[in-house]
């Protein structure tokens, strides 16, 4: 079987794979990823699409994150992604990875020693409140002190994703002490990136993009905040499922306080 680097002309590929294995087909999120990172497949033997996939994204020199393991039900329990996983940590060189991992992965990663280093709840639902009055719109003007903020907080420079936020993403709002970020993912509005320096700040982002969204939304919340999990709850939002975050060779980059929504899970 074929291992190689995945162009753009493999991403419907890719969103048929997803569907195969009940995720949804996410092709603006598949496309984004490949923009960005360094997507992986091995072909399928029967000439039928991919086989199996996954995604590295670099962040500098000192982090990186893998995404969209995936293989393909017909070829389940044949090695394909613990030969994916060799090949992108080799890729890796030497930079601190994580990784969102369900319950089904997370043996896998465990093989290759990684460590679960919090849990992250998926909440959905429509959110229901009121403007708070202390967040207005990102203009071009504001960017620059986004990306100052955000490499600040998470730890390590991720500005070529953060660059892509007006084209990918459907609204970006800003705060004293804070930005967040929604867009769409096939017909829910997903919140990602929060960074705000107190939970305050964060619930004011959080709710004006919700607001503003006027559909269901989708956020990827640490089990750890308890206070923002109840705040959720209160406006609509209930668990869908969890997941690990794991991390291999080293830690975590950044201030977690200040990090109160990923970008999105394949992204961290």
């Amino acid at each position: 079987m074929t291992l190689r680097r995945l162009t753009f002309d493999d991403l419907e590929d890719c969103s048929r794979l997803a569907e195969d294995r009940n995720w949804g087909a996410e092709r603006h999120k598949w496309r984004l990823l490949f923009e960005v990172g360094e997507p992986y497949g091995i072909e399928a033997p029967d000439g039928d699409g991919l086989a199996a996939t996954n995604v590295l994204t670099p962040y500098g020199d000192d982090h990186a994150v893998i995404s969209m393991v995936l293989t393909a039900s017909r070829y389940a329990r044949r090695g394909l992604g613990r030969q994916l996983m060799n090949h992108v940590l080799e890729r890796a060189d030497g930079r601190a990875v994580s990784l969102y991992a369900t319950e089904h992965g997370r043996p896998l990663y465990e093989e290759f020693g990684f460590r679960v280093a919090g849990m992250t709840a998926t909440r959905t639902g429509v959110f229901h409140g009121e403007p708070s009055g202390r967040t207005r719109p990102a203009t071009p003007a504001d960017l620059e002190a986004i990306l100052a903020l955000d490499a600040e907080v998470f730890g390590t420079d991720r500005s070529p994703v953060l660059r892509r936020m007006s084209g990918f993403g459907e609204g970006v709002r800003i705060a004293d002490g804070g930005y967040a970020h929604r867009w769409d993912n096939d017909g829910t509005t997903a919140i990602g990136p929060v960074v705000a320096r107190d939970e305050r700040t964060a619930r004011d982002l959080i709710g004006d993009l919700a607001l503003d969204a006027g559909r269901k939304i989708r956020i990827d919340l640490d089990l750890d905040r308890e206070d923002l999990t109840r705040w959720t709850e209160e406006h609509g939002l209930t668990r869908a499922f969890t997941c690990a975050h794991m991390v291999w060779h080293g830690d975590l980059p950044g201030d977690r306080s200040r990090q109160f929504l990923p970008f999105m899970l394949a992204l961290g």
